[in-house]
């Protein structure tokens, strides 16, 4: 049961979450209020484009700060409990490292070859889910101590993820409607990594965008380079089939407010594979889609919604779809008005305009 002061605290954080901040101002306000809620030492929270939960802006506390490859190996390229992905695909989005290990941390790869080191002892995690998609991870650590997080610590978490998620969804929402990016998109940017993620060769292209995604940076590339490129390195089949061969997209904002693809694909060679990571303006339907779930869409109004960025008549949409006219137009009535347009034309307009600031 939260105290007076606790409760008073988690509601200015929840207040917080619905400000329509955008989401550099968001992840300030919950690192700052965060300790004031729970008993933590450090705080790891990302956003992630929720159709591959890769990050797209990363903010991370010292000591956590300078150890992201190692996470990120136990994260793509070991096996592990408590993943972030299993966590958002999962019955529980939140669970401590101590409940996952049933009390046995030191089972934990992660335990014990990055947090122990650190001074570091339990974990509590969050897949941060908004209706159907996930839109951030959190993580929280404590100090390596035999007491871990409690039982109305995980409660506290539970009550709180949903609204930071809302947040993470609201804010890309408003970046898109605040932001203005450059007047012309750009030619795609290549960059170039050996076996063990370091930079081989980059583009003039490349370095340009770069320059615009905000940091941390984890072996001199920002968070979101590095993650996409090290899922395509340590993607591992459970069941023993082939890795794939590429990765991605991955859906971004740089600083002054263009959106960003991002592709990892495999180089083969005579020599020793490379990863060729591709830095390029996002198409506008890959930003549609985007918009689309951050507006919360049921998925039937999706579909449809989806199918009218595409060009498609009602009569094309029924076909597809197998649903009546009345169907059709009732899911459209409910997209335009998440949108606050009146038509088709302008609801393409909204999201293609969204798509080139």
């Amino acid at each position: 049961m939260a105290t007076g002061i606790q409760e008073r605290r988690i509601e200015r954080l929840i207040d917080t979450c619905y400000a329509d901040l955008e989401l550099p101002a968001l992840s300030g306000e919950v690192l700052r209020r965060l300790p004031g809620i729970l008993p933590i030492e450090a705080t790891f929270l990302a956003a992630v484009d929720p159709a591959t939960l890769l990050f797209t802006s990363v903010v991370a506390q010292e000591p956590l700060a300078g150890v992201g490859p190692l996470f990120l190996d136990n994260e793509f390229g070991r096996e592990d409990v408590n993943k972030f992905s299993a966590l958002a695909r999962g019955p529980d989005a939140v669970m401590s490292l101590d409940r996952a290990t049933l009390g046995r941390r030191s089972d934990s790869a992660r335990y014990r070859e990055i947090m122990a080191g650190l001074g570091l002892g339990d974990e509590l995690r969050a897949a941060l889910i908004a209706g159907r998609d996930c839109w951030g991870v959190l993580c929280l650590h404590r100090g390596d101590a035999d007491a871990g997080f409690s039982d109305q610590d995980l409660a506290v978490l539970k009550r709180i993820a949903p609204h930071l998620a809302e947040g993470l969804r609201r804010g890309v929402i408003q970046d898109t409607i605040t932001r203005n990016g450059p007047d012309t998109p750009g030619a795609p940017g290549v960059i170039v990594l050996d076996r063990d993620l370091a930079l081989v060769s980059i583009s003039p292209d490349a370095e340009r965008w770069l320059a615009r995604l905000p940091d941390p940076k984890v072996q001199g590339l920002p968070w979101p380079v590095y993650s996409v490129a090290a899922r395509l390195t340590w993607s591992r089949d459970v069941q023993g089939t082939a890795a794939p061969d590429r990765q991605g997209p991955v859906r971004l904002r740089t600083c002054d407010g263009h959106w960003l693809a991002l592709h990892a694909t495999r180089l083969r060679g005579p020599e020793d594979d490379q990863i060729c990571v591709i830095v390029e303006p996002a198409p506008a339907t890959a930003i549609g889609s985007l918009l689309l779930a951050a507006h919360g869409l049921t998925p039937a109004q999706n579909r449809v919604a989806a199918l009218v960025l595409q060009g498609c008549s009602t009569r094309e949409i029924m076909d597809r779809l197998h649903v009546s006219a009345y169907t059709v137009q009732e899911h459209l009535t409910a997209v335009f008005a998440r949108f606050g347009v009146a038509s088709r034309r302008e609801l393409i307009a909204a999201i293609l305009s969204s798509a080139q600031r």
